[in-house]
């Protein structure tokens, strides 16, 4: 379970101080497809952001599995994140003169995976996102559809529990779009891992189980299963699935 208790992230001193989050809570169980929704500057790239520890709350309790993050030093943190966190961006961030294999071989080494364990988590994953025929290819030769499913592929290749996708459809024409969103919950109900989606696009939104609604630093509203937080939760409506 992720627990955000009256989280608070302040940027710049006294004058020039200005509160991005304000106050912000809320808990996501495990498992759950979460949208975070709000117009550019809402603050929910910055929810995001110090949700994973990629940037510190100025004060508040961000507790994942029991374990409140802003306790730890900025090490653990990240040790924390590299063990059960991945992220998938708007802009790819592809590395484009590598193959596709060297690209989704990245977390592998960072989390200093063997070598000889590396290659069939590696190719799993590009086969996953139907890019195994391209492992030898370089990133950059490929389209957008296809950089943005070979971040997939780097983004799950480590099973996260947790994924992070900030406007993961943002670049993307409706068809290549929406093959991506199926990626993404297939991975959340396959694996049973937590994904949060950051977008401004409700009809992504409305695919997930939960929606939080951010306006100017603060929760607007919160719904789960296409109702509001008050009402009994329901299953969600089922969709076509990529098999991962």
């Amino acid at each position: 379970m992720i627990e955000v208790k009256n989280v608070t992230k302040v940027y710049g001193k006294k004058a020039q101080a200005f509160t991005a989050l304000g106050g912000v809570s809320f808990t996501i169980p495990d498992g759950a497809s979460v949208a975070i929704v709000g117009k550019s500057g809402s603050g929910k790239s910055t929810l995001m952001h110090v949700m994973s520890g990629l940037d510190r709350a100025t004060s508040g309790e961000i507790r994942i599995g029991g374990e409140n993050i802003l306790t730890l030093k900025q090490k653990k943190v990240d040790a924390f994140r590299s063990e059960q966190m991945s992220f998938i961006f708007q802009s790819f961030f592809v590395q484009g003169n590598e193959s596709c294999y060297n690209n989704v071989a990245l977390p592998l080494e960072i989390a200093q995976v063997p070598r000889r364990a590396r290659r069939e988590k590696i190719e799993s994953a590009l086969a996953a996102v139907q890019l195994l025929d391209k492992k030898r290819a370089k990133a950059k030769d490929l389209s957008g559809g296809q950089r943005q499913r070979l971040a997939i592929a780097r983004a799950i290749v480590n099973d996260p529990k947790i994924l992070f996708a900030d406007e993961p459809t943002g670049n993307l024409d409706s068809t290549t779009g929406e093959v991506i969103e199926q990626l993404l919950f297939s991975y959340n109900k396959r694996r049973k891992a937590t994904l949060i989606v950051v977008t401004h696009d409700h009809d992504l939104a409305q695919k997930c189980d939960i929606q939080i609604y951010i306006k100017d630093g603060h929760i607007d509203t919160i719904e789960r299963h296409k109702e509001k937080a008050t009402t009994a939760d329901k299953r969600p409506l089922s969709a076509r699935r990529i098999m991962l």
